[in-house]
């Protein structure tokens, strides 16, 4: 272990692996006490709000897929709600099912990857996925048909499973024939039972003790499990329209950062993803995703960050049983598409994302053309609620060796699956003691 010359204890990692995008990590520690912890990412600006501009706005949905390669989904649905606000339309009946079809798929399939793939082995003490195969083939096997079939829905609805090209602002370009959905339904009746037993798997894991005050933040619906629709809503008062998202949040810029940070006006960080749905929304999901979580040992509400891998794998039966239902209900629509006039206006829409609430508002000109885009991502809201908890696992386990301690805050980082971009992989910690 490399030591500073005026004695300072010093960590340097030069890749974090099963994470998306680059970043860093500094801490300092004075009198057995972390003072700073940083999370600071350096992954320059892809500036897809700048080059939106001037665009026609029935672009936005395929454009701003490209964002991400893992849920391509969520920004095409946020995108395309925001932009059937403007146009004063609203996609109902057996087209919005088709959407929350296609969400169930991007759930399966991203769940699926970062729990078993991406994130278990921190638990078991594996360097990745292949190492943890030699002794847990059986699980990683079953894992990988779980998110194929995740992909495949994704494909079968909307032409492909990365980027995909069906999706419209007013519904679709093609809506699938009853026939069609039916060829994915054995698949998925398999699906049912690999994520419960997926459930398990995460239930088993050794499990670290660490429970945050956090602000639970989530889109609710009143009748069901949040994906496209619903009120923005916090465990502590909040109750918005999304039209007035920007009113109630807003983003700082840190000057270790290239990403702007979330935060709730006047009170500071708050959470989205996992964590929050479940917690504020556990009453809808399925009566299987429910007994799955409580025989896993969870509560109503869950505060342990480590145990969002649990609550992946409880979505991920939801996402099934939720597939199945729109299947079995499902009459293919008269038109795959609602017709709108191309009108002016400012529009709104947030949907969850696996990695949590994902924001999109657009100024729409009368000749149906972008004039401004602001798009607030899941990992951006989230970057204070994961320097707080770095913050806290360093301060209870300062004892640990610098190569134990990492090995707990890139663990920690990961109950995150931050989505830092969709490039290179890179972390730099360091770490100083006095």
């Amino acid at each position: 272990m490399p030591q500073a010359s005026d004695g300072l204890r010093a960590i340097d990692v030069d890749y974090l692996a099963r994470v998306e995008g680059e970043g860093s990590m500094k801490i300092r520690i004075r009198d057995g006490k972390a003072e700073i912890t940083e999370f600071g990412i350096f992954e320059p600006p892809r500036f897809f709000e700048a080059f939106m501009r001037g665009r026609l706005h029935t672009e936005a949905p395929d454009i701003t897929a490209r964002i991400c390669g893992i849920c391509p989904i969520a920004y095409q649905m946020s995108s395309a709600h925001a932009m059937e606000q403007v146009m004063g339309i609203t996609v109902g009946g057996q087209l919005r099912e088709l959407r929350r079809l296609l969400y169930c798929g991007e759930w399966i399939e991203s769940h699926v990857l970062h729990a078993a793939m991406l994130h278990a082995p921190d638990f078991l003490g594996y360097q990745s996925a292949i190492h943890m195969a030699a002794d847990h083939r059986e699980t990683v096997e079953l894992v990988l048909r779980l998110k194929k079939i995740g992909n495949d829905l994704v494909t079968l609805l909307a032409g492909r499973e990365i980027h995909p090209i069906n999706v419209k602002v007013g519904g679709w370009y093609r809506a699938p024939s009853r026939r069609e959905l039916d060829t994915i339904v054995d698949d998925l009746v398999w699906a049912k039972e690999a994520s419960l037993a997926l459930v398990q798997f995460a239930a088993s894991l050794p499990m670290p003790e660490l429970e945050q005050d956090y602000e639970f933040v989530s889109v609710c619906h009143p009748d069901e499990y949040p994906y496209n629709e619903g009120r923005i809503v916090s465990n502590k008062g909040l109750d918005i329209d999304v039209s007035e998202y920007l009113d109630t949040f807003e983003e700082i810029h840190v000057e270790r950062s290239n990403a702007l940070q979330s935060v709730i006006k006047g009170r500071g960080a708050y959470l989205v993803g996992p964590l929050a749905r479940y917690s504020l929304n556990f009453e809808k999901l399925t009566p299987d995703a429910r007994k799955a979580a409580t025989d896993a040992g969870l509560g109503e509400v869950c505060r342990n960050p480590f145990q969002s891998i649990i609550v992946r794998a409880v979505e991920t039966v939801y996402a099934v049983d939720e597939a199945l239902r729109i299947i079995d209900q499902y009459e293919t629509p008269a038109e795959p598409a609602v017709p709108y006039e191309v009108r002016a206006g400012v529009g709104h829409g947030a949907t969850e994302a696996p990695r949590g609430t994902l924001y999109h508002r657009y100024e729409v000109g009368a000749d149906g053309r972008i004039v401004d885009a602001h798009i607030m991502p899941p990992t951006a809201q989230n970057q204070q609620s994961i320097e707080a908890d770095l913050l806290s696992v360093v301060n209870g386990a300062l004892d640990l060796p610098d190569d134990e301690l990492q090995w707990k805050l890139e663990q920690s980082i990961r109950n995150y699956d931050p989505c830092i971009s969709c490039a290179t992989h890179f972390l730099d910690l360091e770490v100083d003691r006095e």
